[in-house]
């Protein structure tokens, strides 16, 4: 069944080294008619081909490269991509850091259709929609 709301061409990239979490957010995501591609870690990340545009999700306790290490890694080699760091309880320098890197903090747990609405806005926002 293809959802009511369904985005096409539209990539999420999850990138959280927790397999139930990666796979609740793919769930969820793809229920709301996003494609999803997931990773447990940044260094497949960023061999990976994220051509496609679209949007990122990252944990900030990853492995290797933390969250925002990943994305300013991502924006150094010229892959520019609306982003979301989920985290629990994040640290005043991780949500400094963040605002300064331009990325929104959304905390875990997370609840409702709040992930969703916020790529759903970022991909408007970023006229790809």
């Amino acid at each position: 069944m293809i959802a009511s709301n369904e985005a096409p061409g539209w990539v999420v990239y999850v990138v959280d080294d927790d397999p139930a979490v990666c796979s609740s957010l793919k769930f969820a995501l793809e229920i709301d008619g996003f494609s999803v591609c997931t990773y447990a870690r940044s260094e497949d990340v960023l061999a990976a081909d994220l051509s496609c545009g679209g949007c990122m999700i990252v944990d900030y306790n990853l492995p290797g490269l933390n969250g925002l290490d990943l994305l300013r890694e991502l924006d150094r080699r010229d892959v520019h991509l609306p982003a979301f760091l989920i985290t629990s309880n994040p640290a005043q320098h991780v949500r400094r850091r963040a605002s300064a890197q331009g990325v929104s903090i959304i905390e875990k747990p997370l609840l409702g259709n709040q992930l969703s609405e916020a790529v759903r806005e970022s991909f408007t926002r970023s006229h790809l929609c």
